[in-house]
C-alpha cells in the first residue's frame, strides 16, 4: 500500500538524514492528511486510496515543474533547484509512465476493444483509457493519439 511505502519512507529519509528526501515526504504526508479528513467528511471512513493518492502526487508533480519554470524565469536557481529535487522524490512513488510506443499499442486496443468508429467515441475511449491505465498514461498525449486514429487530427509527438 502507498500510504505505508510513505510512512516507511520518511523513517528512512529521518534515520539517513537525508534532508530533502524528509521535507518532501513530510509535505506528501501533510498534502495526504488533508486529503484523508476531506474523504472522511464526505463519508469515506478509510480515506482516500492508492489511485487518489497517486492522482495527488501526480498534481504535486506537475505543480513543482510549473514552480520550478518560474523561479528558473525569475533567475531563482536555487529555489528551481528545490522544486526539481521535489519533484524527484515524489516522482519515485509513482509508476512508471507508458512510453509513446505502449500508449500507442494501448490506444489502438481500446479503440477496437470498444468498437469505435469515429470522433463521437473520443469520450468513452478516453474513459476507457483512464480507468484502465490511471497514474501511468499522459493522457494529454493519448487523445492526441486518438484523435489521430479517429481520423481528427495528427498525432503530436511531444510525448
Amino acid at each position: 500500500m502507498l500510504r505505508t511505502r510513505l510512512s516507511d519512507e520518511l523513517k528512512l529519509a529521518v534515520k539517513d538524514k537525508d534532508d530533502y528526501r524528509k521535507a518532501t515526504l513530510r509535505l506528501i504526508l501533510a498534502a495526504l492528511k488533508d486529503r484523508d479528513i476531506a474523504a472522511k467528511s464526505k463519508g469515506c471512513l478509510e480515506g482516500i486510496n492508492d489511485d487518489e493518492i497517486i492522482e495527488m502526487l501526480q498534481t504535486m508533480v506537475k505543480q513543482r515543474i510549473e514552480s520550478a519554470e518560474l523561479y528558473h524565469k525569475g533567475g531563482r536557481m536555487d529555489l528551481a533547484q528545490r522544486e526539481s529535487r521535489e519533484t524527484d522524490v515524489i516522482r519515485s512513488f509513482l509508476p512508471e509512465p507508458l512510453t509513446q510506443e505502449e500508449t500507442e499499442t494501448a490506444v489502438q486496443r481500446v479503440i477496437a476493444d470498444t468498437d469505435a468508429s469515429g470522433p463521437k467515441d473520443m469520450g468513452r475511449i478516453m474513459a476507457a483509457l483512464r480507468e484502465q491505465y490511471a497514474g501511468r498514461m499522459d493522457f494529454k498525449v493519448a487523445s492526441n493519439t486518438v484523435k489521430a486514429h479517429l481520423g481528427q487530427a495528427p498525432v503530436a509527438a511531444d510525448g
